[in-house]
């Protein structure tokens, strides 16, 4: 033992649990008049958002609710969807926000997987849940959420439960919620979309979330006072951790039921809105928005993407509207954004295109993130620096998941060499950066080449009257497989599948170019990413 170590040891007074729950006493504390919630005709402060959520907290712990029990939230991105973030952990318990999209069954699996003790709903969920409810085991305390803002025709919905304000008013606004035991301990439950057998529980730490939401400030470029709004889903990797970030900031929480392109305009200039974050459709959606219906805008608004490489277009567009992109990358499993395009003042000074194309990769590590790296999965040695040899993503780091829930082999799998495995495939280029080529049950194996579907969107992408596109594999006798195009057009544009197949054919080398186009609205998840397993089944003519 050193000196360093002899009567220096850890006490209540050097060491205390990370935790992003004090991010809202300390908001409570230093503004408790600066406005922290906007959400149709409501508007609090920090001092009232702090109270409720303790209230909330001390009214789950009166019936019984405590450390290691799982409150699941059905709701939009609503007040008491962010008060949840806050006053379950608050009571010790777990959040487990569902996705509002996925079917009866699928919730109903994840309230007897996650083994849920309450339920928080919103009016215009009720419906589904009532089906997942006579289909699950569980038997949670319904709390039921009656936004004034739900669908006019489901004011009434009830399942009987108890309503939220109610619960609200027994609990105290005084009560000593507890810190964490150890900030290991779970703050949150998130489920994975599912796309191939049941969804996976990924469970998140006290430790984890804090970090994260330091390096989203850091990342987005947040300072005091941010406005933000939310057209990200909270249920979806709890907002990125973004409910735990703002509130860092003692910034205003912007609420949105749904996104709409003249919503979220109309609420960027009324609000003064700084920061909003998303997949790439919702930067289509205020893109495509009819010019009548758009907004003038007091400030610059920093937009942080994800979900899928923003198509180089899509980004030029962006910039050119006054808006500043943040480009970052992530999985549900690493608290949401965890890889950031960090940019260079020198890059500005390029062409528009070769910004775009900077801009379309997805970076380096966040601060809060230890190891990032593009791998051989077989040797787990890193790929060259190239810009060309696929590996594997790969991460490491206190934003790392624990793991899946009573899922150890999944876990195990996942953490194979001391690294956590992504799934997608990338390239790092000679400075750095690593930009992903597919994810790898994305790539398309043509005549024993690999084709990156995502370099055959970027091609398509470029065309004037694409809006949103997918490129995934069709069955093909001569060739195994080969590359088929689903389109949406832009409104009122036009535009042929030989069209796209010549314009894809003179940017693309010939076997990479699709062999079919069809036009259709694309499958979307709720947060934007398009569904590609389900534009598998239909090329495979299932």
């Amino acid at each position: 033992m050193t000196d360093y170590e002899t009567g220096l040891a850890r006490n209540a007074a050097n060491h205390q649990p990370l935790t992003p729950l004090l991010f809202m006493e300390r908001a409570a504390q230093v503004f408790p008049d600066h406005l922290a919630v906007v959400h149709g005709a409501v508007r609090r402060n920090y001092r009232e958002l702090r109270d409720r959520c303790v209230r909330l907290a001390h009214a789950l712990s009166r019936r019984g609710i405590g450390r290691g029990d799982t409150v699941a939230a059905l709701l939009p991105n609503i007040p008491e969807m962010l008060e949840c973030h806050y006053g379950v952990p608050m009571a010790g318990a777990v959040l487990n926000t569902i996705n509002t999209r996925l079917d009866a069954g699928t919730i109903a699996y994840i309230l007897d997987h996650g083994e849920a003790k309450a339920i928080v709903v919103d009016r215009e969920f009720m419906p589904m849940l009532r089906v997942a409810l006579a289909q699950a085991k569980a038997r949670p305390l319904v709390i039921e959420v009656a936004d004034p803002l739900a669908p006019a025709a489901l004011q009434g919905e009830t399942l009987g439960g108890i309503a939220y304000d109610a619960l609200l008013v027994e609990g105290d606004a005084a009560f000593a919620w507890p810190m964490p035991a150890d900030e290991w301990d779970a703050i949150t439950l998130n489920y994975t979309s599912g796309t191939t057998g049941r969804p996976k529980g990924v469970v998140y730490h006290h430790r984890g979330a804090q970090l994260l939401a330091v390096g989203n400030v850091l990342s987005a470029g947040m300072g005091k006072h941010p406005v933000y709004l939310w057209t990200l889903p909270m249920f979806h990797c709890n907002g990125w951790c973004f409910p735990w970030t703002v509130t860092a900031q003692a910034g205003v929480h912007v609420c949105l039921r749904a996104v709409r392109g003249p919503d979220m305009w109309r609420l960027m200039a009324e609000e003064g809105v700084t920061h909003m974050c998303g997949a790439p459709i919702v930067m289509a959606t205020m893109l495509n928005t009819p010019e009548a219906e758009k907004r003038a805008l007091a400030r610059q608004v920093q937009f942080v993407v994800a979900g899928a490489p923003p198509p180089e277009a899509v980004l030029a567009a962006m910039r050119a509207a006054g808006f500043a992109v943040c480009h970052v990358y992530g999985l549900t499993e690493v608290y949401g954004p965890s890889v950031v395009n960090e940019w260079h003042e020198a890059w500005n000074a390029k062409p528009g295109p070769e910004q775009a194309a900077l801009m379309a990769r997805q970076g380096v590590r966040y601060l809060a993130l230890e190891g990032l790296d593009v791998m051989d999965p077989a040797t787990m040695r890193p790929v060259p620096a190239d810009g060309a040899t696929l590996g594997e993503v790969m991460m490491r780091g206190n934003v790392v998941m624990k793991g899946y829930l009573k899922d150890p082999a999944a876990t195990n799998a996942a953490f194979a060499g001391g690294w956590f495995h992504t799934g997608d495939l990338a390239v790092k280029h000679p400075d750095g950066y690593i930009q992903l080529k597919d994810r790898s049950k994305d790539i398309i194996i043509s005549g024993g080449e690999n084709i990156s579907s995502i370099e055959v969107e970027d091609a398509l992408y470029k065309h004037p009257a694409v809006a949103v596109v997918a490129v995934v594999a069709r069955p093909d006798e001569k060739w195994g497989e080969t590359p088929c195009a689903f389109v949406e057009l832009k409104p009122g544009a036009s535009a042929t599948a030989e069209e796209l197949i010549a314009f894809a054919r003179e940017r693309l080398a010939g076997f990479k170019v699709p062999r079919h186009v069809v036009f259709a609205e694309l499958p979307k998840t709720s947060t934007g990413k398009i569904q590609k397993h389900v534009l598998r089944s239909q090329a495979k003519g299932e």
